[in-house]
């Protein structure tokens, strides 16, 4: 799996470029961030792509999106693995659960919008065949430092683990008790990347407290001492 990165002012060059892929008869996603034009976020539109594509490639481009209703995509979809139409426009409604292995070119405009995790999972669209495969990551200039990296980590690597770790880097592992998915500080001190032998070795203490009633009573009582017994009482009110 070959990915690149390029501007969207090569977005002409891009169109261009499908016409190989088309006379090798395979498949093309491409992939928006929005269904629709919005006067409020200046973004691709699936249907504004959509219906660019249809005038440079007639008769050969299908439109996915969220807002269909089911049976509508499962038709669209299975026009688009078993028919003669190459090129299908969607949102990231087709991030998962989708198997063509014709598809061999996945690309994703304003890439700069997506989670590393999701542009993983959207160029794992392709490459599910025997014919080499490409992904394409167009973005907007200037591109933030984040942004960067996610394009870098995905040009770099396909291994999922990789990509995970970095992805958990980036944008923080969240709450382990709460809501949130995302985000940092979520320890005093630990950091979840660079001390997780330390926090393997913590679990374990921790189970063997919990399972030693005496072990367990004295850190009780030393909580208590030094006035850090709130999470106790949580777990006491169960």
């Amino acid at each position: 799996m070959k990915t690149a990165a390029k501007p969207l002012s090569k977005l002409k060059e891009t169109i261009k470029s499908l016409e190989k892929a088309i006379n090798s008869n395979n498949k093309i996603y491409w992939v928006c961030p929005l269904i629709e034009e919005s006067e409020k976020i200046d973004l691709a539109a699936a249907e504004k792509r959509y219906k660019s594509l249809e005038k440079i490639y007639p008769n050969n481009v299908l439109l996915l999106h969220g807002r269909m209703k089911a049976e509508e995509r499962e038709k669209i979809m299975e026009e688009f693995k078993n028919g003669s139409i190459q090129i299908l426009v969607a949102t990231t409604v087709i991030e998962v659960g989708i198997d063509i292995p014709e598809a061999t070119v996945m690309i994703i405009e304003h890439s700069e919008r997506f989670g590393l995790s999701q542009l993983h999972q959207l160029r794992g669209r392709v490459g599910r065949g025997e014919d080499k495969s490409s992904c394409l990551l167009l973005y907007q200039t200037p591109l933030g430092e984040n942004a960067k990296k996610r394009i870098n980590s995905l040009r770099k690597t396909n291994d999922g683990f990789i990509i995970a770790e970095e992805d958990l880097k980036l944008r923080g592992s969240g709450e382990i008790l709460g809501t949130r998915q995302s985000g940092f500080h979520i320890f005093k001190i630990a950091n979840l990347n660079e001390n997780n032998d330390l926090l393997e070795i913590a679990n374990k203490n921790a189970r063997e407290i919990v399972d030693n009633k005496k072990l367990n009573d004295d850190y009780k009582l030393l909580l208590k001492l030094f006035g850090k017994d709130e999470s106790l009482k949580l777990i006491d009110a169960g």
